[in-house]
Order: C-alpha cells, then structure tokens, then sequence
C-alpha cells in the first residue's frame, strides 16, 4: 500500500512539472491578439452563458412545439448543473495557483479550502461545462456532434497559452464534463424505465 501511495505521489509530482514546464513554454503566447481574441470568445463557456444557451433551447423546442429539442436543452442544463457541481466540489477541496500568478508569485498545489481566484486553477470549468453541454448535443443531434465537440475542444486548449490553466485542469475538466453528461443520460433512461410501466 505504501509503495503505490509513493508512485501516484510520484505520478502527481510528474504531471506537475509537466504543466509547468509547457506553461512556461507558452506563456509569451497570452500576450498575442489571436489568443486573447480565441480566450475571450471561449467565455461563452462560462457559467451564465451556457445556462443562458440551454434554457434559449429549452424555450425555443417548447415555442416552437418541437419535444425534442426542448428535451434536448434540458439534458443541456441537467448535465452542465451536475459538471458544475463536481469541478466547484473539486476546487474547493484542492487550492491551486493559477498559471498567470504563479509565474509572478510561485507555485503550489495542496489540499485547502481557499475561494480566492489565484488558487481556484484545478480543474478548469469553462471546459467542463463546454464538453458536458457539447455532448449532450451530440447524444441528441448526431449531425452536430463533430462542431460541438471542435468548439469545446478549443475552449479548453487556449485556456493553456493564455494562462489561465495548466495542461491537467483541461484534461480533469473534459473529464468531469463527458462523465457527467453519461451520469445524466443513464439517469434519465432509468427514470423512464420506470414511468413507462405506469403509463401504461
């Protein structure tokens, strides 16, 4: 037991200096217009927006009396809800600087309960949201699937060079967001399982 807590310790320590090291690689590219154009259009991904986006769904599908595609904007908001709910347990378990600050002030990452924004880096929620929302898209629109995905795939990638996150934040991000759109999707299949005997 304590060799494997040793080599996960050890695993975390390398992913560490892996983002690190490509944060300093890339830093000088935050300054450049096109990653501070492609950083501000990713704020769509933010929180407001995307809840913004997914009720816009749910209302046009019920004004335009097409069931589909309000249920569609509810599994939207459902799946970005519960990725919202995971990252924000995440970060406020685990105090991580941010990439813009440590390069001034230092690193650290460690177990905390800071709600400051230079320590709330792990892991990234724009990209949480944009994959949870993204493929819960793609579960119901197939023919959207590729675009939703490219979209939130670039939300995360130019968090890294405008250093607001590392490498792992991204990844843990995409993460959290594809496994929550899967836990929505296989609740709402076990909650129709168990109306449908009812209605009938």
């Amino acid at each position: 037991m304590g060799q494997i807590r040793q080599q996960a310790i050890e695993a975390v320590a390398a992913i560490e200096d892996a983002d690190l090291a490509i944060t300093q690689a890339l830093a000088h590219q935050r300054h450049r217009p096109e990653v501070r154009h492609a950083g501000w259009l990713s704020e769509a991904a933010d929180q407001p927006p995307l809840v913004a986006l997914s009720t816009a769904v749910i209302v046009g599908g019920l004004v335009a009396r097409q069931p589909a595609m309000a249920r569609t904007g509810a599994r939207m908001l459902a799946a970005h809800a519960l990725a919202t709910a995971i990252k924000t347990a995440i970060k406020r378990s685990v105090d991580r600087t941010r990439p813009d600050h440590a390069l001034v002030a230092g690193y650290r990452m460690e177990r905390g309960d800071s709600d400051t924004h230079e320590l709330s880096s792990f892991p990234s929620g724009h990209t949480a949201g944009a994959v949870a929302v993204a493929e819960a898209v793609a579960a119901d629109a197939p023919v959207l699937a590729a675009p939703m995905r490219l979209l939130a795939a670039g939300v995360g990638i130019v968090q890294v060079p405008r250093c607001k996150h590392y490498v792992s934040d991204v990844v843990v991000g995409a993460a959290i967001g594809w496994a929550a759109q899967r836990i929505v999707a296989g609740f709402e299949r076990k909650l129709e399982t168990w109306i449908q005997p009812r209605r009938g």
